[in-house]
């Protein structure tokens, strides 16, 4: 009987995790609080204007003032290199972070890009601020025919570091001809339409009411 009962005990503490999803909620910021979207060309917002690029979205659409960091051509390194200025000057509550397509394309080795992403990670809480990471497909036999999977150390750094990571929404996008500028750019629906999957996701995670 006392072995029934701890068997219970533990399907329904098993249960309950498995109810909150087994995290808790974020802190919600409030309208007007700054966010920094640290990236590369599709953070800029290459293949369409600067106010159509997912930043300006979801600045639309969340209340906050989203500074736009991207810079077409940025690797993981020089993202990181770029990062501490940001952090000074703009002192975010929020630093999204999506980086690593350019190390992929230009074939750096996968651990110098995990060791950069997960310094930027560590950087920005170090700062004070908070970090959500977005996962980016690795470039493969697959991408080209519009099957995109996010490489593997997204979900492996959102692990170790207890960030939020968004998975495979960059993907929902490159596969659709219609929401792209070239293969590798969304156009401005494209971008609106990452935005809008971003703001679900950072909705649902509790960063919003």
């Amino acid at each position: 009987m006392r072995k029934f009962y701890a068997i219970l005990l533990a399907t329904l503490v098993a249960l309950s995790i498995a109810a909150c999803g087994g995290k808790s909620k974020e802190r919600p910021l409030p309208a007007g609080s700054v966010v920094v979207a640290l990236g590369d060309s599709i953070t800029q917002g290459a293949g369409a204007s600067e106010q159509s690029a997912w930043p300006a979205n979801l600045a639309r659409l969340s209340g906050w003032r989203v500074i736009n960091a991207g810079v077409s051509g940025d690797t993981s390194a020089q993202a990181l290199t770029r990062l501490p200025v940001l952090l000074r000057e703009y002192k975010p509550a929020l630093v999204i972070v999506s980086i690593g397509g350019n190390d992929f394309l230009r074939r750096q080795p996968s651990s110098a890009t995990r060791a950069n992403i997960a310094a930027i990670l560590r950087t920005v809480k170090e700062s004070g601020s908070r970090a959500v990471l977005i996962g980016v497909p690795k470039p493969t036999v697959s991408a080209a025919l519009g099957i995109f999977s996010d490489h593997e150390l997204y979900e492996e750094l959102a692990k170790e570091h207890g960030v939020p990571l968004l998975s495979g929404a960059w993907g929902d996008v490159m596969k659709q001809s219609r929401l792209m500028s070239d293969q590798i750019h969304p156009n401005a629906t494209g971008y609106a339409e990452f935005a809008a999957s971003l703001e679900k996701f950072l909705r649902k995670q509790g960063f919003l009411r």
